[in-house]
């Protein structure tokens, strides 16, 4: 089941807090880009927040899981957290200051 459009820009609306993310679609999913780095892919209508130390402090009792078969495990930011702006703000920004920058 591929992710809705709406769903999709619902969670990046929310983590756009200073508007440097953006999503985009990619195979019937969306992968969110925060200061130009992937920080999360929506797929199936569930978001999947790459995994860091930043995230997972901020998100001490997510479960992890596969975004898709073969996909590295990132941690699932449930349905109920996607209403909270600061918080989905903050893992944006968060995780993308500690991922490497994009290489030229």
């Amino acid at each position: 089941m591929a992710t809705d459009q709406q769903t999709a820009n619902f969670i990046t609306s929310q983590m756009d807090g200073k508007g440097n993310c953006r999503s985009r679609k990619m195979f019937g999913e969306y992968a969110v880009y925060c200061q130009d780095k992937v920080v999360a892919l929506i797929c199936d209508n569930t978001l999947y927040l790459k995994d860091t130390a930043a995230g997972a402090a901020l998100l001490p009792n997510a479960s992890k899981g596969h975004p898709y078969p073969g996909g590295k495990l990132a941690l699932v930011v449930e349905e109920d957290l996607w209403e909270d702006r600061a918080l989905m703000t903050r893992l944006a920004e968060e995780t993308a200051a500690v991922l490497p920058a994009k290489k030229k």
